[in-house]
């Protein structure tokens, strides 16, 4: 059973460093607007997609690593 989890956990480590990685890392600082003009940045589309499918893989990264420390 835990070679099945070791697999298991491989398979999301490498899926939850391909969805860090390809997200958008740009975000600009404005700095002349500190004067309470600045508006809520909110995520639309495949970056809300890509955030919440790092926090899914993140989860069940942390789940199986649990079970696997909990079986041994």
């Amino acid at each position: 059973m835990s070679e099945y989890l070791t697999i298991a956990e491989v398979i999301i480590w490498v899926l939850l460093i391909a969805t860090i990685l390809i997200q958008n890392k740009q975000v600009a600082l404005n700095l002349t607007s500190m004067g309470g003009g600045m508006g809520e940045v909110t995520k639309r589309g495949a970056d809300k997609v890509l955030h919440n499918a790092t926090i899914f893989l993140g989860s069940l990264f942390l789940i199986i690593s649990i079970l696997l420390f909990v079986s041994n």
